[in-house]
């Protein structure tokens, strides 16, 4: 089955994307990183503790998830909400940006959750074909 897309930029000049000092390559850069995406369908669901979302995105430390947060709220993707509470309380969600962000990321994440077992099953198969044999084999 063929998705539906766009037709293909003419040439770079087309697409700002490529622009590699551009504004719109930084974005991308910021949303496809290693947290923002995550951290954007974290949110998509809801407003969120920093704990909470620590917890979510598996992996990431609380330094890496401090910055990516920052960094998406610098670009006006998340807001952040303190509370003057003891302990302080903080909250981190969405703005209408980064809703509109998490519409493409929820969509990438479900392509590649689908589609993960047949590519893991491409890579396997190509791996076995570029095997240099041994001379055990």
């Amino acid at each position: 089955m063929v998705a539906e897309s766009h037709p293909p930029p003419n040439d770079s000049a087309e697409w700002a994307i490529f622009d590699r000092a551009g504004e719109a390559r930084a974005l991308l850069d910021q949303v496809t990183g290693r947290w923002g995406m995550l951290v954007i369908m974290g949110l998509s669901s809801g407003r969120k503790r920093f704990g909470e979302l620590h917890t979510l995105v598996e992996g990431c430390s609380e330094k890496m998830l401090a910055k990516a947060l920052r960094e998406l709220e610098r670009s006006g993707l998340v807001t952040r909400t303190p509370y003057p509470t003891i302990p302080p309380r903080v909250d981190y969600e969405l703005t209408l940006l980064g809703h509109e962000a998490a519409l493409p990321a929820i969509a990438l994440a479900t392509w590649v959750q689908a589609s993960s077992a047949a590519v893991a099953r491409h890579q396997r198969e190509h791996d076995i074909r570029q095997r240099k044999p041994t001379k055990y084999d």
